[in-house]
């Protein structure tokens, strides 16, 4: 089973879920920020991934916050900080029997999803 992990109203995300539906994909949605996550996902994914890639640096969310909380981050912090704010979270992130893949990247997916 893949499980998809996003927020519906992000265009990355649309499109990622466009893709799915166009080439057969089926998967569960788990929109984040109404179910919350867990942080015991969130270490499941950095240990798999690295927190760097599984935390979203580049979305407003992140960027509004104090250089301090910004500057120096490890990855405990980082998790507590997805944990509090799930839009901080990288879009999306896909669990499938293979593995996980974060982000869109289409050849990426192509790789995972060929039949």
């Amino acid at each position: 089973m893949t499980t998809f992990y996003g927020i519906p109203n992000c265009d990355t995300v649309k499109k990622a879920r466009a893709w799915l539906d166009g080439n057969g994909v089926a998967y569960t949605l788990h929109d984040y920020k109404k179910l919350g996550i867990s942080a015991e996902k969130l270490s499941d994914w950095c240990n798999a991934l690295g927190w760097e890639k599984v935390l979203n640096r580049s979305g407003t969310t992140f960027r509004k916050l104090l250089d301090g909380a910004k500057s120096g981050l490890d990855r405990d912090e980082a998790i507590a900080l997805m944990v509090a704010q799930p839009s901080m979270i990288k879009r999306p992130i896909v669990e499938h029997r293979g593995g996980l893949l974060a982000g869109f990247d289409v050849d990426s997916w192509r790789q995972v999803f060929a039949k």
